[in-house]
């Protein structure tokens, strides 16, 4: 089955599968879209979550515009996530393994839907440039102007001419100008610095708005810098990503996309950008960012105006970015450190999907406990706060389950260990925020390992054996109960310390004959006392 043509065909599969929601009524970008769509985050379970597309947009100041504006296209649910990329939720990680080992390489196409219209020179103003989309405020209140949320910036490396696409906020700053929240060591300002280097005083650069949504995934995730995101996206979806060049800067863009913005970065200025809502659940203190020039916006007629919803966790921003890491943190600590034994690599919302890390091994010996949380520490310096490695039997979703681990399979004094050396710009406990701001380099952070792995065998889980409860579900599904979430353990099971008399005494509790057991103990197991 082919991939997504375009964003506009994608909506389709959305609406097809119950996932989409219109909002028909006339709705403010400004006060009302963000608020709207951060109630179901806040408050319905995850699979109830939905992407919501407005159809009639208006501004703080009365002004209508002719696009929509779709928000939680990507990943308000594993399920939708798992549409994103053209698959059942079950093959995410499968689907991330093949095409991190299966790139495809882009194809350049001579023209596409996204240069339907073109606004250079005298007609950018003419037709308001960035004024011309309905650019929402993200967290009305405290954001100091509309941003790029689900802005895909595109720019390349000089001398290797490989490209980049990074998800990077953009505050408008002018019909003309933005910012870019872009920080080394993510790979945009990795390239400004090569092209500096090199004595331009520009880099060129693109922001790409509704792409196929593979493209939007390679954004968020960490792919490493040697390799394309486009030769990545091409893998997920199976076939190359079209490509046109862009009209004012040497850069190829996605032929179908919705909009593309293209434009230049200078390499020897920065300006604040910011406050503005992180994914911390905090807002971000504004700080000296690269900034953005346009030079030329081209769009399809009536195009779309793609946001995610970001902020406060969990978030489609934090789902995002945890199915992306752990797509890349699964393929470093099963291939490169050889541990064919992980059986799931879990980021948890509420960490925003980068500072809280279980990991789940099948019947790990000790030093392989250590080696994966070693390695997952060593991945990235700046994420993998909290990390955890629990058994194969521990739900490692589930944080019920990996608090019970926590207190029954773990000593503090034996199990835990401290990290220093992590950098960390936005979490607020590193340091107090004026002095955040003050600081030119980012604070110094720590990472907190974990081995809540069992070391020697235990007495079995005291919950119902399989079968029983097993039985008990199906009573409950005919009684029409509410439905029931998954989790693991849901039924007992042995861990080793059990033995044939304990067994033999519990089969006989099952027949009705435990007095059976009673007499024995009364006759060979009393004592005084």
């Amino acid at each position: 089955m082919p991939y997504y043509k375009d964003l506009r065909d994608y909506i389709q599969t959305l609406e097809k599968n119950d996932k989409l929601i219109r909002i028909k009524r006339l709705i403010n970008k400004d006060t009302e879209l963000h608020p709207l769509v951060r109630w179901q985050f806040l408050c319905l379970p995850e699979k109830e979550r939905k992407t919501f597309l407005f159809e009639n947009v208006v501004d703080v100041k009365g002004r209508r515009y002719d696009s929509p504006v779709i928000v939680a296209a990507h990943a308000p649910s594993r399920e939708i996530y798992s549409l994103a990329l053209g698959c059942k939720p079950d093959g995410i990680m499968k689907k991330w393994e093949m095409a991190q080992a299966n790139p495809i390489k882009p194809r350049i196409v001579s023209t596409g839907p996204v240069h339907e219209e073109i606004h250079l020179g005298d007609t950018l103003m003419e037709h308001g440039a960035l004024e011309e989309f309905p650019i929402p405020i993200s967290t009305p209140g405290f954001d100091n102007a509309p941003y790029f949320t689900a802005g895909n910036w595109l720019s390349k490396n000089p001398d290797t001419g490989v490209y980049n696409i990074g998800n990077y906020r953009g505050m408008v700053k002018s019909p003309t100008r933005t910012g870019c929240d872009n920080m080394a060591p993510q790979h945009l300002r990795m390239n400004r610095e090569r092209w500096k280097e090199r004595g331009f005083s520009v880099m060129p650069a693109a922001v790409i708005i509704g792409p196929t949504p593979n493209v939007g995934l390679v954004s968020v995730t960490k792919i490493p810098y040697e390799l394309s995101e486009y030769d990545v996206a091409g893998g997920l979806a199976g076939e190359p990503v079209d490509l046109v060049q862009c009209k004012t800067v040497d850069l190829l863009v996605p032929a179908t996309a919705e909009i593309v913005i293209e434009g230049e970065i200078p390499t020897d200025y920065l300006e604040r950008e910011g406050p503005f809502g992180e994914y911390t659940g905090y807002i971000g203190r504004g700080k000296e960012n690269p900034y953005f020039n346009v030079t030329c916006i081209t769009h399809r007629k009536k195009p779309i105006w793609n946001a995610f919803l970001s902020q406060f966790p969990p978030s489609e921003s934090s789902l995002l970015t945890t199915l992306g890491f752990e797509a890349r943190f699964f393929k470093f600590i099963k291939e490169e450190l050889s541990l064919p034994n992980l059986l799931e690599v879990a980021f948890h919302n509420e960490s925003s999907g980068r500072q809280f890390l279980v990991i789940r091994l099948n019947k790990p010996t000790q030093y392989e406990a250590w080696q994966a949380l070693n390695g997952a520490v060593a991945l990235m310096p700046n994420y993998a706060k909290i990390i955890i490695v629990v058994d194969e039997d521990i739900d490692a979703r589930d944080l019920d389950r990996v608090a019970w681990a926590l207190c029954f399979r773990m000593q503090p004094d034996r199990d835990l260990r401290v990290t220093p050396g992590k950098v960390h710009g936005l979490d607020p406990s590193a340091v107090p925020p004026d002095v955040a701001r003050r600081q030119k380099e980012r604070p110094a952070t720590s990472s907190l390992m974990i081995n809540a792995t069992r070391k020697w065998d235990y007495p079995p889980v005291s919950l119902p054996k399989k079968e029983f409860m097993e039985n008990a579900r199906k009573i409950w599904e005919e009684e029409g109960l509410p439905p029931l979430r998954d989790t693991s353990p849901w039924h007992g099971y042995t861990l080793g310390y059990w033995t044939d008399v304990d067994i033999e005494e519990a089969e006989l509790a099952l027949k009705g004959e435990h007095f059976k057991t009673g007499e024995k103990l009364a006759k060979t197991e009393r004592v005084k006392g």
